[in-house]
C-alpha cells in the first residue's frame, strides 16, 4: 500500500513539473545579468560571433546536435531571417547558430544551461530578450516587438 501513495505522489509532481515546462518554455524573458569580469549589459560584436549583426535584430541560437527542439528552431529562426527585407545589402534579421559543445566560452559567460536557448540582440550587439526552450512563432514576433518598443 505503501508504494502505492510513493507512485501517486511521484505521478503528481511529475505532472506539476511537465506542466511548469509546457507553461515556460519558448517564453520570451529579458536576459540573464551578464557574468561578473563583463560589464552589466552583455554585449556580441560579429568577431566574437563569426557572422555580421542584423540592422534591426540578431537571433544567437545555442543549439547541439543531438537536440530535435534546436533543429525546429533552427528552421522557424531561419524562415523569419529569410522573410525579412535586406536593405541596401544589409539584412534586418540575422540568425546566427552556435554549436554549445564548441563555444563553451560563450555558453558559460551567458548562462546557457540548455538547447535551444535563443539570445535576441539589439543592432549594437547587446542582449535584449532571452528564449529558453522551442519558441514559437508568436514569441518570435513578441521579442521583436518589444525590441522594437
Amino acid at each position: 500500500m505503501t508504494g502505492l501513495y510513493i507512485v501517486g505522489v511521484v505521478l503528481v509532481l511529475a505532472l506539476a513539473f511537465g506542466g511548469y515546462r509546457r507553461r515556460t518554455d519558448g517564453r520570451v524573458r529579458g536576459p540573464r545579468p551578464a557574468a561578473s569580469d563583463r560589464p552589466q549589459e552583455a554585449r556580441l560584436d560579429a568577431g566574437s560571433l563569426g557572422a555580421g549583426l542584423g540592422s534591426r535584430a540578431t537571433f544567437v541560437q545555442f543549439s547541439s546536435s543531438v537536440c530535435a527542439p534546436c533543429r525546429a528552431t533552427h528552421r522557424l529562426l531561419s524562415e523569419f531571417t529569410s522573410a525579412a527585407n535586406t536593405v541596401a545589402g544589409v539584412p534586418r534579421l540575422a540568425h546566427i547558430d552556435i554549436d554549445a559543445e564548441t563555444r563553451l566560452d560563450l555558453v558559460r559567460e551567458f548562462g546557457v544551461t540548455r538547447t535551444p536557448t535563443v539570445l535576441v540582440l539589439d543592432p549594437g550587439g547587446a542582449v535584449r530578450q532571452r528564449i529558453v526552450g522551442a519558441p514559437r512563432k508568436p514569441d518570435i514576433e513578441e521579442a521583436l516587438q518589444r525590441l522594437a518598443a
